[in-house]
């Protein structure tokens, strides 16, 4: 492809050899877009994966926390007079409640989902209407 030198005028160029300038440029254009968001991807994984690995890290001292404090609990209620093993099987009792109420919503907000009615509804539409594409007098009517 040629390329415009620096003294030569557009003007005297063929159509041909502007189209292909065109080209070449957006082209050009094109690619360093691209590597300008690879660039900026590559920076923005190194972020979430540091982001990532601080979120596991306080999980696992979370969960931590958790046992210690359940057991906390369980010798709360072992000085209040209650056997141990019944401290120990109260504090379960109340994690299972909870595991189960969040199941509970989980379950609910999951039965919630749609999934992508209207996606699903246009591309049956744009099927049909490719398949039909030709056929006279079956041109399907536009939804809103």
């Amino acid at each position: 492809m040629s390329e415009a030198l620096p003294g030569e005028r557009v003007e005297d160029k063929s159509l041909g050899e502007l189209v292909a300038l065109a080209s070449s440029n957006i082209s050009n254009l094109v690619r360093a877009e691209m590597d300008l968001a690879k660039l900026e991807l590559k920076s923005d994984a190194k972020k979430a994966a540091l982001g990532s690995v601080m979120f596991s890290i306080a999980a696992l001292i979370g969960g931590l926390i958790v046992i210690l404090l359940s057991i906390a609990a369980a010798y709360g209620l072992v000085a209040l007079g209650i056997w141990h093993w019944a401290a120990f099987l109260i504090v379960s009792g109340v994690y299972l409640l909870l595991a189960a109420v969040l199941i509970g919503i989980g379950y609910l907000r999951i039965r919630k989902i749609d999934g992508a009615k209207r996606t699903r509804q246009t591309l049956k539409d744009d099927l049909s209407m490719l398949r039909h594409r030709g056929d006279p007098g079956d041109t399907p009517a536009l939804k809103d």
